[in-house]
């Protein structure tokens, strides 16, 4: 069995924004060269999460509207955790919309449904923030 690790970085010049990272992960899955596995992608920090879901711009902005609501930025009082930081609202999505995926590794790629794609959204962007690969197989 081998494996294969490589990192991603963002910069989200904003304070929340999504990226389909899909590319990504198929240029890593092509470089490890790996035919039968799974690929693990995971973010890396506390405030994004990686997901799979449709890459369609109507959809995207469902979803922040839908986790302003259930965990609105502001007031920043509201939360007990904001004093030093004010993103404890980035922590709450990121439950929500959870922190890794792991798709099938199938002849050397990514056995996805139909439109799915691999996306990293950021919480609490306007710093280098970063994703990991992991893929196990043969």
């Amino acid at each position: 069995m081998k494996s294969y690790r490589k990192e991603l970085w963002f910069h989200v010049p904003r304070r929340r924004g999504l990226v389909n990272i899909t590319p990504q992960v198929e240029e890593a899955l092509r470089e490890s060269g790996i035919q039968e596995g799974l690929i693990l992608v995971n973010a890396m920090n506390i405030t994004a999460s990686v997901f799979i879901n449709d890459d369609e711009a109507g959809l995207h902005h469902d979803y922040e509207v839908w986790l302003e609501k259930l965990a609105p930025e502001k007031p920043y009082d509201q939360y007990q955790h904001n004093g030093f930081e004010d993103n404890a609202d980035a922590h709450l999505k990121r439950t929500v919309m959870g922190r890794e995926v792991v798709v099938a590794v199938t002849n050397g790629r990514l056995d996805f449904g139909t439109w799915e794609q691999i996306f990293y959204f950021e919480f609490d962007g306007k710093r280098d923030k970063h994703a990991l690969i992991k893929i196990i197989g043969e």
